[in-house]
């Protein structure tokens, strides 16, 4: 018996730094090779070296950092693991709390979306008769199934931003408790935000089957741009559900941000009407990433590993927040308790 408590322990014995700080740099560096050996054709070689040099120096700032904060960025992970039970428990009940009380539950949160949706396609289609918005390839795409697919992840980015930001305060009496971990509150109300994002999923895809663009294997792309969304929110969440306590005021400054990405992110309108100029500065924002590939998820018929830059871009970018993110919680997180 005792052996085997000896074997158990050491199974869950976490990885040494030195051994963590090598597997991230091998990861690094093979990213490196990868973005340096790739070659677009039709893309203009400056530009092309532009962005290898831009990702290379992003990679070599990632494992400098990573090396320097190992402790302190590989802490939160291990707790997010460690209590992945307790959390999923947790965020059934948050969901489940949000809407007791009312007659109609849950379905609240499903009325609100679909009527901006109604709205938004009365407004522009029916309104002003902007039928077709043209995709790629010369494909002719309703404006009601571009729209949905552009407005479906953009509610679920929204709703779990604004969620994972008030976590603390909502759990108020949670984080005052010493012996709860209130590193996995955040990810909670996200998890939560996560239940209605799966019921749009499946209304885009039935609007989509309505006009024709059936489930297909580019499809099951839907679950990867989920999963990004996922992981932008919780990169950020760590920031602003820190800054929030001390700062109050960052929840209308949030929401005001809101108001402003929606609309410099090509939900309602086409990217593909800007110039290439344009659409790389737009293309900063990884928001961009992820509604485009919903898109192509649903009609464009594009594996996102072909738009090899903005996926490498995107994932820098979410790994540098959730570092960002990381340091700040830790360094906010020891006058939480007095500050509420």
């Amino acid at each position: 018996m005792k052996k085997e408590k000896k074997g158990a322990a050491a199974v869950r014995k976490p990885l040494s730094k030195k051994t963590g700080i090598t597997i991230f740099t091998l990861i690094m560096l093979i990213m490196g090779v990868i973005i340096v050996c790739y070659h677009n054709p039709l893309a203009d070689p400056a530009d092309e070296l532009l962005k290898k040099i831009i990702a290379c120096v992003l990679i070599v700032a990632a494992i400098v950092v990573f090396a320097r904060f190992y402790d302190k960025i590989t802490q939160l992970p291990q707790e997010l693991y460690a209590n992945r039970r307790l959390i999923w428990r947790l965020a059934k009940n948050d969901f489940k709390r949000r809407y007791a009380g009312s007659y109609m539950g849950a379905v609240w949160a499903m009325v609100q979306p679909v009527v901006t949706v109604a709205m938004y396609f009365v407004v522009f289609q029916v309104i002003m008769d902007q039928r077709i918005q043209l995709a790629g390839k010369g494909v002719e795409v309703p404006y009601l199934v571009f729209l949905t697919a552009g407005l479906v992840p953009w509610f679920y980015f929204s709703e779990a931003l604004t969620s994972g930001m008030m976590a603390l305060l909502e759990y108020e009496y949670l984080v005052k408790k010493v012996v709860f971990k209130i590193s996995i509150l955040p990810i909670i109300k996200i998890i939560a935000a996560t239940f209605i994002h799966l019921f749009f999923v499946l209304v885009l895809l039935i609007i989509s089957a309505c006009y024709g663009f059936y489930p297909n294997l580019y499809t099951l792309q839907v679950f990867y741009y989920s999963f990004c969304t996922f992981a932008l929110v919780l990169a950020i969440s760590y920031t602003t559900c820190s800054v929030v306590v001390y700062f109050r005021d960052l929840q209308q400054i949030v929401n005001i941000g809101l108001q402003i990405g929606m609309w410099a992110t090509p939900v309602l309108w086409n990217i593909g009407q800007m110039s290439e100029n344009v659409q790389m500065v737009l293309k900063i924002n990884p928001l961009v990433y992820i509604v485009e590939g919903y898109r192509s998820a649903i009609y464009g018929e594009q594996w996102f590993w072909e738009d090899f830059y903005s996926t490498m871009y995107f994932w820098i970018i979410t790994v540098v927040l959730f570092v960002i993110g990381t340091l700040v919680y830790k360094r906010l997180k020891v006058h939480f308790a007095d500050i509420m």
